[in-house]
């Protein structure tokens, strides 16, 4: 306790958002959480986007969900990709903030248990080894180990591969997004008996179209997933 404390002394707790002093240890400050929008009430249970209304425990899916194919059953976000939301996940993806897995699995925990299930295996959204190069490190991957720490469940890190490398999609439509995703991410041989038959729990920084993760999701059960849930730290949210 001494030593925690001399540290404490030297190196303060700090906002992983405005670097502000805090309380504790990779937490948002009081300005800064109130800012952050949480997702929470009503929400599609397809896609974890929050909807107009109270939640009364019925399913309930938004307007995308309900004209757009979802290979997979269900899905919930933590947060929604606006103001202190997106820039911590582009600190995270962009900016070398490896640290701020740990304060986002924290979040993403109360998002994805009401998906679990007694075989879920978390399996991270994988990148292009071109891209996974350039940036040191997935993500998605870091996320996902965190968040089957603390929720105790294993973690396949490289149950899905991504030997095609597509272009970036900002800014593309939402069909350009499916049609370029379309054949990307495939089962990796090697480990497909970790998740042929389990509850599969796909892991991703963000959602925006949902393209990336309908790819994983189907890759998933060509791998023989039995199902397959989505969670995510951040969802781009319309007029957010």
């Amino acid at each position: 306790m001494r030593l925690q404390s001399v540290i404490r002394a030297i190196y303060p707790a700090q906002c992983v958002a405005c670097d502000e002093p805090t309380e504790a240890e990779f937490g948002l400050c009081g300005a800064c959480w109130r800012e952050t929008k949480f997702i929470g009430g009503l929400v599609c249970d397809t896609c974890g986007v929050p909807l107009p209304g109270e939640d009364t425990g019925e399913v309930v899916q938004c307007d995308d969900c309900m004209t757009i194919a979802r290979p997979w059953d269900r899905g919930r976000a933590a947060l929604i990709y606006t103001g202190i939301g997106r820039r911590l996940v582009l600190r995270m993806k962009h900016g070398d903030r490896t640290d701020l897995a740990r304060p986002a699995a924290m979040w993403m925990t109360h998002a994805a248990r009401p998906l679990l299930r007694g075989d879920t295996v978390l399996v991270p959204v994988p990148l292009h080894w071109a891209r996974l190069a350039r940036r040191r490190y997935n993500q998605a991957a870091l996320l996902g180990h965190m968040l089957g720490r603390v929720l105790e469940r294993p973690v396949c890190a490289d149950a899905l591969l991504r030997p095609k490398k597509t272009t970036p999609l900002e800014g593309h439509s939402r069909d350009a997004r499916f049609e370029t995703l379309s054949g990307a991410i495939i089962p990796n041989p090697k480990r497909q008996g970790q998740i042929a038959g389990k509850s599969v729990l796909l892991v991703d920084d963000v959602m925006t179209s949902g393209a990336t993760l309908a790819a994983s999701a189907e890759a998933a059960r060509t791998a023989g997933a039995a199902n397959v849930s989505i969670v995510t730290l951040a969802r781009v949210v319309k007029d957010a």
